[in-house]
């Protein structure tokens, strides 16, 4: 037997191509290309480390709660713009603008209420009717008055003794026929003979003060008073301002036509600053006739036949009629009304 060599065995020859076993390098997984999903990604994470698998989660949750924020965001924007939108249209529609006018208009009416309530109170405060001044006369006014002749009283007192013919040829001429075309002011009616009667004893009998017997109806007792007119007007022209007292509407409105058409007036004729002003209260009647005869005006008073009470300052002015009903027609006025 031939003895083996013992050295160390021949190397052996490598092959071309093959890897040095000396310097081999652990397998490298296969490139993923671009497409790869990142379900996938995350697998692969999963596999390598469980930490890198949390973070990564977290960074998909935190960007999907961006994308869900940026789109609410946006959602939000739209729906702000769309609010403005309608409140555009809605100012500049007919509603909105009625609701802006509703506005002022109760701005305008509180203003007013709380203008009419200092009006109202400032009015309280006015002196209507001034308190006459007291002054007693000196020695020497009381001499002047001795030496000076008394003057004749004038015919505003109530005395129409001056005057006797011509309210009798008035009272005449009125009986006769209707002058239905007659001026404004002048009486357009015939008075009956009992009329003339209780005007001529008013007249130049009372001196224009006192009461007479109604004539037993309101429209006959408006003729009188439209002839009494007449005559005044004739007297003193457009000096003196008529005021009717009744104390109903009704009546104050039978009193209205029926001196409208025995006189020929309008509806301007009847008012404050007129010729004849009616009244319900007899306080008014005197605050006027107070204000007329301060002008140097005179007040002609004409008292309805329902007033059952007359006040006693209405009797301190120089013309006054009163027409004083009899029982009859006071129960018959008290049915109609």
């Amino acid at each position: 037997m031939t003895d083996q060599p013992t050295g160390p065995a021949p190397a052996e020859h490598a092959q071309p191509g093959s890897p040095d076993p000396g310097s081999q390098e652990p397998l490298q997984p296969p490139a993923e290309s671009a497409g790869v999903s990142e379900a996938a990604a995350l697998d692969s994470l999963a596999a390598a480390s469980p930490d890198a698998t949390q973070e990564a989660l977290l960074q998909l949750a935190l960007r999907e709660l961006q994308q869900r924020r940026q789109a609410l965001e946006q959602e939000i924007g739209g729906l702000e713009q769309r609010r403005d939108q309608i409140q555009k249209q809605i100012a500049s529609s007919f509603s909105g603008q009625s609701d802006g006018i509703a506005r002022r208009v109760k701005g305008f009416q509180d203003y007013l209420v709380g203008a009419l309530q200092d009006l109202v109170v400032s009015a309280e405060q006015i002196e209507l009717v001034a308190q006459p001044v007291l002054v007693q006369p000196s020695p020497l006014d009381r001499q002047t008055a001795i030496s000076a002749p008394e003057a004749p009283p004038p015919v505003a007192a109530g005395l129409f003794s001056q005057d006797e013919a011509l309210i009798r040829t008035l009272l005449k001429a009125y009986g006769g026929q209707p002058d239905f075309y007659a001026d404004p002011w002048k009486l357009r009616r015939t008075l009956e003979p009992a009329g003339a009667a209780l005007l001529d004893d008013w007249f130049l009998g009372q001196g224009g003060r006192g009461a007479q017997p109604s004539s037993g109806s309101r429209n006959r007792n408006v003729l009188i008073a439209a002839a009494a007119i007449a005559i005044l007007g004739e007297l003193y022209g457009d000096r003196f301002q008529t005021l009717v007292l009744a104390g109903q509407p009704e009546r104050l409105g039978e009193w209205r036509r029926g001196l409208q058409d025995c006189l020929g007036l309008s509806r301007d004729d009847f008012g404050p600053s007129s010729g004849i002003v009616l009244f319900e209260r007899s306080e008014a009647v005197i605050e006027r006739a107070d204000r007329l005869e301060e002008r140097g005006e005179l007040p002609f008073i004409v008292i309805d036949a329902a007033e059952r009470v007359v006040d006693i300052p209405l009797l301190q002015f120089p013309l006054w009629l009163a027409f004083a009903a009899g029982p009859d027609e006071i129960v018959l006025d008290e049915d109609l009304y």
